[in-house]
Order: C-alpha cells, then structure tokens, then sequence
C-alpha cells in the first residue's frame, strides 16, 4: 500500500514491472519508474491554458526532500507566466557565458585555438600548467576583465619561487615555468581582447625580469620542448659543411656522447640492420663492454647522405665518418659542434640558454621520461654506470627491443617538430 506521500524507503522499495509507471507524491510531483529500474522525477503544471510536464532529474541523484524544493522553484516560475524547462535553458546559456568569460575559461578556449599549431606534449604541458596553476589557482574564476597586472604578478612570483616541483616537472624548473607561464597568460589575454572579452593586456605591464630572478645558467642543460624545437628550426637552416649539419642531427637522434660520435668510424656501423655498435674501449665506462646503438629509418637515411658525401667506401673500411677538415688523417674536431651552437646563439658568453652538444642527452632523458618511459631503459641507452655495484653485478638486461622502439619514437617526435 502507497503512503499518502513518498518515502525514501517506499522509493528504494519501487522495483521494474513490465511497462513503466509512476508513484504519487503531492501537488502533481511523481516518480516514473521505467521498465530498466530507472527513476526519475517529473511535475504535472498547467500553463496558457495546456498541461504541461517537467522533467525535475533522476533519482538517487536528486533525493526526494530536494525533488520537492526543486519542484517549488518550478512552481513559482510558472506563476511568472515562465516553462520551468526555459527557464533552465537561460539559466544554462548564462552558466556557459559567465565560465567563458572567466581567466580560466578565456585560457582554455585560447588552448583549443592554439593546438594545432602545437606538438602533442607540447601542448600537453600548456594545459598541465594552465589547469594547475588558474584552473586550480586563486584567480582562474575571476572574469578576465577584472584580472589586473596585480594578480598576474603575484601568480607568477608564485610559481617563481616554488621549492617543489609539481607532477613531472623537472627539478630547478620553477623560473623558466614561470617565463613559460608569463608567456602564456599574456597569450590568453591577447585572445581576450580580440574576441572582446578584455580591453587591455596586464602581462604587458610586466617585465619578466622585475617577477623572475632566473638561475645562473648551467651548461649542458636540457633544452625544454620549445626550445628544442627553435634549435631544430635553426638547425634546418645551418648553411655550413653538410657533414657537419649530419653530425649535429645524428648527435640529437642518438643522444650519444660527443666524443663517441666525432671519432666513430665505419666498420662500426651495420646501417642494414640499423644498428651502430660503439667499442668498449672507446666508451667512458669501459668496463660496461661494447654500446648497442639503435638507428631509426632518419637516422639511417643521414648516414647514407653521409656515405655519397664521403665517396665510395671499402667494406668494413675504418676510416672516420666525420673527418677533420683541415687534416683528413683525424676526425672532426671536439670544439665543431659547439662552435656552431655558439655562432646561432645557443652557447657562449652571450647566450642566455647555455646549450651545449652534451645536453642533448639531458634533453632526451627528461622528455623520454616524461613520456613514460622505463628509467632503466633510458638510463641503458645513456650507457651510464650503475653506481650500486650489488645492483650493477646482478642487472644484466640489455632492453634491446625497448630501446629499438624508443629510439623509434624519439625520431619521430623529434622530426614531427620541424
């Protein structure tokens, strides 16, 4: 027997039959069952004249003591000469344009308006940084237009001097996330005042070097995916000896030491298998044995260019691939690679990067970690040495088949950059 009026044990009693039905509440609120065991509240009202339904939400979600308050609100618009489901609608479009016109959400439709031209991980890093740090910040829901130079400086002082880092952000990171961040609100801005959504940009108004005191800068450091691709850019340009151009590009593609790339020769190289074997004796841990290098299909096709250039070569010939040019006996010299870096502004005394031709093992560490490869596998590929000497002993694994997929991939993210 059905009470007077619902209770929540009587709804949780209400189970399928064959067709669906409803159960009364009071002042037309009901509960339809459906034929699945869904249930959901809906209010009979009578408006211009014509009976008319509306669809309150499903239960459990909406319980039945706040079915009734929501069925109320409905009455008293409907007194109003207003449908409740109209009024929801406005009240939807308000929602969407308030949220649209907040700092969050002008950064994530900026996002979306910028992914294209962005890689994958690039991206990625954007909305990771956007979304921690104004989504989840204190000034993300604040309208854009109210967000002054004042809150933008002490977002990004914040984010400055951070001790911790956050997620997979690298150790040291915190100044150059913040110039990235800067760089980026005043990109939001710029699409808020294009799309009418603010007159003026605040990020304008402040100098990166008034809120950001940037750490000495240390040689060999990895580059961050921007920058990597700026070097690329440049490198693509390089309009000097082609075999110097090769050099560089297979140093980025196999993140190798300098010195194992300048003096390495070509009986080492088995370019139908893909594979360039670096001799113990020539590696910095020789006690390690003999390097297994994988070569990608690009990384291959460069050291087919290279062979055109070097002429006609004997089998199992043991001359350098890269020779000295001034003395064809000797092999490149160590000082080539970064002399080139230097002269397009990535190193030297002027240069506020300081890149050298080892941090490209750096740079290839910290993005193949961050794209979730194996410690152990990219730590392999870098040949360097266990410091445990119990762990060192009894690891023996040689991950070649990793390795040979991620030197795969690590091509072709390199190259979808250009």
């Amino acid at each position: 027997m059905k009470p007077k009026t619902l209770t929540d044990s009587f709804i949780k009693a209400c189970k399928p039959k064959d067709t669906p039905y409803k159960v009364s509440d009071s002042a037309r609120l009901y509960l339809l069952v459906s034929t699945s065991g869904s249930k959901t509240w809906k209010w009979n009202y009578r408006l211009d004249s014509k009976d008319s339904t509306y669809t309150i939400g499903e239960y459990p979600s909406i319980g039945l003591a706040q079915a009734r308050i929501l069925r109320d609100e409905a009455k008293a618009i409907v007194v109003l000469g207003i449908h409740p489901l109209q009024q929801k609608k406005i009240q939807q479009v308000k929602l969407k344009n308030e949220v649209s016109t907040t700092f969050y959400g002008v950064a994530k439709e900026w996002i979306e308006h910028k992914r294209a031209s962005w890689s994958v991980t690039y991206a990625a890093q954007v909305e990771r940084t956007i979304n921690r740090y104004i989504r989840d910040g204190k000034y993300g829901h604040l309208p854009i237009k109210q967000v002054t130079a004042i809150e933008i400086f002490a977002l990004i002082t914040a984010v400055a001097v951070r001790q911790s880092p956050q997620g997979v952000e690298r150790k040291n990171s915190a100044p150059n996330l913040a110039i990235l961040l800067r760089q980026w609100c005043s990109g939001v801005f710029r699409h808020a005042i294009v799309s009418g959504r603010a007159d003026s940009n605040p990020v304008a108004a402040l100098n990166a070097s008034d809120m950001i005191t940037k750490p000495k800068v240390k040689h060999n450091r990895a580059l961050s995916e921007e920058e990597l691709k700026q070097l690329i850019i440049v490198m693509r340009g390089f309009r000097g000896q082609r075999s110097t151009g090769i050099a560089i590009e297979l140093l980025m593609l196999t993140f190798v030491r300098t010195g194992e790339l300048i003096k390495a020769k070509w009986s080492e190289f088995d370019l139908s298998k893909g594979e360039w074997i670096i001799p113990a004796a020539r590696m910095k841990h020789k006690d390690a044995g003999n390097h297994f290098v994988p070569l990608s299909a690009q990384a291959v096709a460069l050291l087919n260019n290279l062979k055109e250039i070097s002429g006609k070569l004997k089998k199992d010939d043991d001359s350098w691939l890269f020779k000295n040019l001034r003395n064809s006996e000797n092999h490149m010299s160590p000082t080539t690679i970064n002399r080139v870096l230097e002269r397009n502004g990535f190193n030297g005394s002027k240069s506020t990067i300081g890149f050298t031709a080892h941090g490209y093992r750096g740079t290839a560490s910290t993005i193949l970690h961050e794209n979730g490869f194996k410690t152990e596998v990219v730590e392999k590929q870098l040949a360097h040495k266990e410091e445990n000497a119990v762990k060192a002993a009894y690891n023996k694994a040689q991950y070649i088949q990793e390795r040979v997929e991620m030197m795969n991939w690590w091509s072709t993210y390199i190259y979808s950059l250009k």
